[in-house]
């Protein structure tokens, strides 16, 4: 058993508490590519944050608008802990193959996780550019959905073309849903995926950019969050 930890002294070693694994699943860099290529960490418990999007930084703290996609383990049960790890056992369920992210992470000196965060991210594109047809319908809902044009378009909401913002958002909104139920229906895609492939649905990450999804039915509206 591990022992508890005392306090005020110094930790140079992991003590398995769980701490780090229930502050989120790790981001892949490029040495993990075979895990997902190879079916080793499936696809289906994974999602994307897409570059431009506003993610927390851990390194900087806050929002930020990351540079390139993000690839990340999904969390369990609207929690931020990671969905491998096992918390009646404390132990990792993928430990031989940890992402690189997890073997450098140390709580009692972080330099080397910070040192390599932001660096050699995994991309979609380094993963599916190959596969037919597949790339070209990430690549589109990528620009259809541009984050940077959201945000624009968020923080017009309030001005002279508040309207015209209003609708644009309302139509990128829909087109992300339409897209992702054509998907499911026509390709017979597991839906568990589409996080992957296309990144958090718009109508979760809105939030982000300080704003509300109303519904009525399939109608939405958008509002400035309280």
């Amino acid at each position: 058993m591990v022992p508890p930890i005392k306090p005020g002294l110094p930790i140079s070693s992991c003590l398995r508490c769980g701490t780090c694994c229930k502050k989120g699943g790790p981001s892949f860099h490029q040495t993990d590519k075979t895990l997902i290529a190879d079916g080793v960490i499936p696809s289906k418990y994974l999602y994307t944050i897409r570059a431009g999007e506003l993610a927390y930084d851990n390194v900087q703290g806050g929002l930020r608008p990351v540079p390139s996609d993000i690839i990340k383990i999904k969390a369990q049960n609207r929690t931020w802990t990671c969905l491998f790890f096992d918390e009646g056992e404390n132990t990792c369920r993928i430990y031989p193959h940890r992402p690189v992210e997890c073997r450098a992470l140390k709580c009692w000196d972080t330099r080397e996780i910070e040192g390599m965060y932001a660096k050699n991210r995994l991309t979609r594109q380094d993963l599916l550019s190959n596969v037919e047809g597949l790339w070209n319908l990430i690549s589109n809902h990528q620009a259809r959905c541009d984050c940077g044009r959201i945000r624009d378009l968020a923080d017009a909401l309030g001005g002279e073309d508040g309207g015209r913002a209003q609708q644009e958002l309302r139509e990128i909104i829909q087109y992300d849903m339409q897209i992702r139920e054509l998907v499911v229906s026509q390709a017979k895609l597991d839906p568990g995926i589409l996080d992957f492939l296309l990144g958090r649905p718009l109508i979760r990450t809105i939030d982000n950019y300080g704003l509300q999804v109303q519904r009525q039915g399939k109608k939405i509206r958008l509002t400035k969050a309280r």
